[in-house]
C-alpha cells in the first residue's frame, strides 16, 4: 500500500453542513475502493493567491490516504465531475505525518514562548 497526501478546495459559499457531506462522501469513496483514510484535517476558509472560477477563497479539507493506485484514480474521476470543488491535489508520500497540524490555530502563551527563545 501506498501513502498520500489529498487536499480538495471547495467554493467559498459551501455551507458547513455540505462540507461535512463532502468529507464523508470522500471518504466513503475511498474506504470502497480498497483505500483506508487515516486522517482529516479541516483547514477552513482560506484566502487563495489568485481568483479561480471567480472565487477569492476556497474551504480546504486535507485527506491522509493509504491506498493504491486505483484509489487514487476514483477519487479523481468523481472529483472531476462534482461542481462544489474547485481544485484538487494528490501527492504520494513515504511516510504520513499524523502529528504534525499546519493549519492548527495556536494560543498566544505557545506564541510568546516561541518569540522568547
Amino acid at each position: 500500500m501506498n501513502f498520500y497526501e489529498h487536499t480538495i478546495i471547495a467554493r467559498q459559499d459551501t455551507s458547513p453542513a455540505q462540507l461535512k457531506q463532502l468529507l464523508e462522501k470522500y471518504t466513503n469513496l475511498v474506504n470502497k475502493s480498497q483505500g483506508k483514510v487515516v486522517k482529516t484535517e479541516n483547514w477552513g476558509l482560506i484566502n487563495m493567491s489568485y481568483l479561480i472560477k471567480k472565487n477569492k477563497k476556497g474551504n480546504y479539507i486535507h485527506f491522509k490516504i493509504e491506498g493504491n493506485n486505483k484509489t487514487i484514480n476514483e477519487l479523481e474521476k468523481s472529483e472531476r465531475l462534482d461542481k462544489n470543488l474547485l481544485r484538487y491535489l494528490t501527492v504520494k508520500v513515504k511516510k504520513l505525518d499524523l502529528k504534525t497540524n499546519y493549519f492548527e490555530k495556536k494560543n498566544e502563551d505557545t506564541k510568546e514562548n516561541q518569540i522568547k527563545k
